[in-house]
């Protein structure tokens, strides 16, 4: 049975993670890009691959701590 509290910090750490991604790939591009592609494409582009990997890397995480019972 899943517990609402657990449940409820998951969807969170799911949403933070999330959003420090967006923000992080975007940082990310601009830096690395920001002068050959130009700042936006550059931000839009980080952003885009941020959210796919940093998703993917927190729900892995996620899965992780639930799998090994750590809580």
């Amino acid at each position: 049975m899943i517990d609402a509290a657990l449940l409820e910090s998951t969807a969170l750490a799911l949403v933070a993670g999330t959003i420090a991604a967006l923000i992080g790939g975007s940082l990310g591009g601009i830096v690395t890009g920001g002068r050959a592609l130009g700042i936006e494409l550059a931000a839009f582009m980080g952003s885009f691959y941020g959210i796919v990997t940093g998703t993917a890397g927190v729900a892995f995480g996620l899965a992780a701590i639930s799998y090994l019972g750590w809580e």
